[in-house]
This record gives structure tokens, sequence and C-alpha cells, in this order.
């Protein structure tokens, strides 16, 4: 998703001039850099901060929507939500993987997370207080991040690109299954289409922070761009969401909570109202409705899972050992 993950990089090089020339002479070829190839320090340092937080922001979101599972209104909602839920696991076992392939361990991106050295999408530090929030999740968030990671598809890491692609095909479905709960609501009796209309009301500007600040104060994001990481800056993305959104809420029949939208003939496409960045800024440093929740159960999920690992490393050394014994008795 995740635009916020570019928010504090040094993006300074020590190769020389011939090697970096060389380097962005592939990138400006469509190649594919691959885990093996020479990159820049900067280019594999911006990716590992990206990918890992992009992998943070699939686990964390796990959070607001696992909460509803046990009280999903039918069985059909509960078995859905659970698929979803797992998927975005999925979601989070790609993206470390494709992080370790920079020589980044799994480890030490945890603990980053944990300690709070690393950050995860602000859109995960507000809580789902009904169920049609589960709905305005798969259609406000899930469609925003739909919009920004269909360009990492092309993003010049191979290794990242080939894996967004199954996610952006997982995330259509998410942002489809939220989409069909707020019709069921909108068309539903009057307090179901004011849930709805509730959950659009607290979603609707976190989703238009998804996308990162606004481009005159996003840092690096040029950089990011030349190394083609990201194809598009944060305000494009956020204008193709805006666009794309508008209608749907108009079918639903639902009110965006902004006085100051509207159609601009000239520029085809929403004029919207100001974002808080002031709020924006104070979940990203930690200070959202939930961020010390989120981080603390990941804390807790990773301390109690520590004997499953210590108990699959040491499965994995017995098989080498045993393997290494047959080895020497053939």
């Amino acid at each position: 998703m995740y635009s916020q993950g570019l928010l504090a990089i040094d993006a300074e090089n020590s190769e020389t001039p011939e090697f970096l020339a060389a380097f962005q002479a592939r990138i400006d070829a469509d190649e594919k850099i691959e885990p093996n190839d020479p990159m820049p320090a900067a280019y594999r340092k911006t990716l590992i901060r990206q990918i890992g937080q992009h992998a943070h922001s699939e686990i964390v979101g796990m959070l607001p929507e696992g909460n509803w599972i046990t009280r999903a209104p039918t069985l059909r909602r509960k078995v859905s939500l659970l698929a979803k839920v797992q998927d975005e696991g999925g979601h989070g076992l790609y993206l470390y993987s494709a992080a370790e392939t920079l020589g980044v361990s799994r480890k030490e991106m945890t603990e980053e997370l944990i300690s709070g050295r690393a950050k995860y999408s602000s859109i995960f530090n507000y809580p789902t207080q009904s169920w049609a929030d589960i709905g305005a999740i798969g259609w406000l968030v899930d469609g925003a991040a739909i919009m920004n990671q269909v360009p990492l598809c092309r993003c010049s890491y191979g290794p990242y690109a080939r894996a967004m692609i199954r996610v952006c095909k997982e995330e259509s479905f998410h942002q489809r299954q939220g989409y069909e709960i707020m019709v069921t609501l909108a068309v539903g009796a009057p307090e179901q289409k004011e849930m709805a209309q509730d959950a659009l009301n607290r979603w609707w500007w976190p989703s238009l922070m998804m996308f990162g600040p606004p481009d005159g104060e996003s840092m690096h994001s040029d950089q990011s761009t030349q190394w083609k990481i990201k194809r598009f800056s944060n305000d494009e993305l956020r204008q193709k969401f805006v666009d794309a959104t508008v209608p749907q809420a108009h079918h639903l029949g639902l009110t965006l909570p902004d006085t100051d939208l509207k159609w601009d003939k000239d520029k085809q496409s929403y004029e919207y109202g100001e974002i808080d960045w002031d709020a924006f800024w104070r979940v990203v440093k930690g200070n959202g409705p939930l961020n010390r929740n989120r981080v603390a159960a990941r804390k807790k999920a990773w301390e109690d899972g520590e004997w499953v690992r210590e108990a699959a490393l040491e499965h994995a050394r017995k098989r080498r050992e045993r393997s290494m014994q047959s080895q020497a008795a053939e």
C-alpha cells in the first residue's frame, strides 16, 4: 500500500557514477532487478523498508477484521471473513519472503516492528466499531490498497513485482466482498443503512491518508519513481481513488463526509476537501487510537510463537543430520 513506507529513507549512494549510470540504464530499459544483481545500497535499503513495512501492514491488518470473525452476522459472512483474514496472512508471507531476498531476515523485520523502529500503514490503528466497518474496510481500505498496489506489479525489483501479482488478485476479491456488505446494509433496514453511513464517515478520511503525505511533503518520492519502485505519485493515486470511489458511494445512496467534494468538468475529476495531515502524522508517530494495542498484539504473538520457531529449527537440524548420516553410510 504502502507509500507511507517511504517517509524516512536515507537515499545517499556511495557507488561510483559509472555504476549508478549503468544501474539506471537497466531501470530505464524496464529490466527487472533480481536478488543476485548488483544494486545501489540505497535501492536495496529503500526496498527493504518498503517491502518490510508493506508486510507488517498486511499482518497488522488482520487484527481489526479478525476481531469480527466470531461476531459475523451469518455463517456465510463468517466463512468469507475468515478466508479474507487468512489471505492477508498469506500476503504478509509473500512480502516477508520477497524482503528476505534482499538480505534481511524475518526476525530482524519483526523485531523492528515490535520495537517501534518500523512502521505499518496508519489505517490499521483505527477501531472496528460495528459490522459495517468490515464492509467499509473491504470497500475503502482494500480499494485504496488496490490503487496503490497494481502499479507495484511493474516494480523494478522482480521478487516484489511477482509477489504483488497474486496479492492484487486477492485484494480485488476483498474489495468486492466489502462493497457487497455495504450494498446489503444500504438497501436494508434504516438502522442498517445508518450503520453503513456511520462506517463511511469514520473510514473515508483515513482511507485518503493511506496514500501518504502530499507530493510536496513526500520525502525521496522522486528517487523511488526514478528507480521505478513507485510508478505514480501519492496525489495521483489519491485522485484516482477518489474518482473511482465517489460514484460507488452514490450508487449505495450514501453521503461522503466532505462538504467540499464536487465534480470539476474541466479536469473531469472530483475536487475534495483538505485532509487533516496533523491527524495523519499523529497516527504515524504512534499516537493513533490503537497504535499501542496493535504493536502489543504483534509482540505477544511473536513471543508466544518462539517455541514453534525453535521446534521448527530443531526439526530441520535433525533432518539435515539424518540426511548426512544416510549419505555417509552409502
